[in-house]
């Protein structure tokens, strides 16, 4: 036992330094380079009953301190006041155009034929693909353009600010983020050519033009559940340059607002993030039960007392970093650590469950998933 207690000391050991890599050195958005020029982009927004977030979303675009950007939105069928929302808005500001989404063909999945047309309609040299949860600060079409600029991405994801209110959320959604800013470090998405590291955030995806062209766009990935992180493998295989940023203070979300979304959500995403393989998915619930929950049991067993302690503190060491440099909730992070964990563990049971059925519904929709 006194092994094993070292050796969630060593995993922990590298898990916390990859912590403390990103928390130093992590590309941020708000830190960009100075913008080189002005090429016209195109934000692409999908939306699907979004009446709630909308709004403020376009709002937030229109605020752009960027000279040369057109806003797209598609609405996908919508049974809401979406359009009326949106065509209130184009009236206003002639950088707004709205779309009527045409019928999801077979083997596409929704958001993906959303954004498949409006990288067809687009005009611009540069796709932002954003979700309507979005929230931007004025800088954060520029300070994008800038990155891919300075850099030569062909892609740039940005992971947002993400607000939580309820416990659920509290739990669930800082430790998918963890599972980013403590197990990747993210600079790897830029230097290495692996496909394995890469990574991305569908709320907020730049392409140039030419490199979304080159993947295939949305077209390649139109089954995927997960279209965004295979949307970045995809993008290294073809030898695109891509870079993973935190967009902490510039794009701001509230993915979901209630412990059945969270539930449902993640479910429908979790399992999907390894590919709908099953041994590497289950070897990851198991690292964070192991590494992120035992240590907490162990600490009642007088013999291995001090370890565990010592693995106690490393969680908290590591939750406490995340929570200051990446905005996560101080002490629903910390002090709850371990029941976030196992939290998000049922979920990623669940979603295990719900894709071996290859039946998902989202959004009112029933999705075929043929894991």
């Amino acid at each position: 036992m006194i092994i094993f207690l070292y050796s969630i000391i060593a995993l922990l050991a590298v898990v916390l330094g990859i912590t403390i890599f990103n928390a130093i050195t992590a590309p941020m958005l708000k830190n960009a380079p100075a913008l080189q020029s002005t090429p016209r982009v195109s934000v692409l927004v999908p939306a699907r009953n979004e009446e709630n977030n909308i709004g403020a979303c376009l709002a937030s675009l229109m605020q752009q301190d960027y000279p040369n950007f057109e806003v797209l939105v598609l609405d996908d069928n919508s049974t809401d006041k979406t359009a009326e929302i949106v065509q209130a808005l184009a009236a206003q500001d002639p950088r707004v155009k709205l779309f009527e989404g045409a019928p999801l063909p077979a083997s596409w999945l929704g958001k993906n034929w959303a954004c498949h047309q409006l990288g067809e309609k687009a005009t611009g040299e540069i796709f932002i693909f954003i979700d309507a949860d979005t929230r931007i600060a004025p800088q954060a079409v520029t300070h994008t353009v800038s990155w891919m600029q300075h850099l030569r991405l062909g892609m740039l994801s940005a992971f947002c600010h993400q607000i939580t209110k309820t416990l659920p959320e509290k739990l669930a959604v800082p430790v998918v983020n963890m599972l980013v800013y403590s197990y990747l470090p993210l600079w790897l998405t830029y230097h290495s050519k692996a496909p394995s590291l890469a990574a991305a955030n569908g709320q907020w995806i730049a392409f140039t033009r030419s490199a979304y062209q080159r993947i295939g766009g949305h077209r390649s990935v139109r089954d995927q559940v997960v279209e965004d992180v295979e949307l970045s493998r995809l993008a290294k295989r073809h030898g695109e340059k891509i870079l993973a940023v935190s967009a902490k203070d510039e794009i701001f979300s509230r993915m979901y607002h209630s412990a059945q979304q969270v539930w449902e959500g993640y479910s429908k995403n979790l399992f999907g993030l390894m590919r709908f393989k099953a041994a590497p998915f289950f070897i990851i619930l198991t690292l964070l039960l192991v590494i992120h929950i035992v240590p907490y049991f162990l600490v009642f067993f007088k013999p291995l007392a001090a370890l565990a302690l010592a693995a106690v503190a490393m969680n908290v060491i590591m939750r406490l970093i995340l929570a200051i440099k990446f905005a996560q909730p101080l002490l629903a992070s910390a002090l709850l650590h371990p029941v976030g964990i196992a939290y998000t563990i049922l979920i990623g049971l669940n979603s295990y469950r719900w894709h071996r059925t290859r039946k998902i519904k989202w959004k009112g929709r029933l999705v075929e998933v043929g894991a």
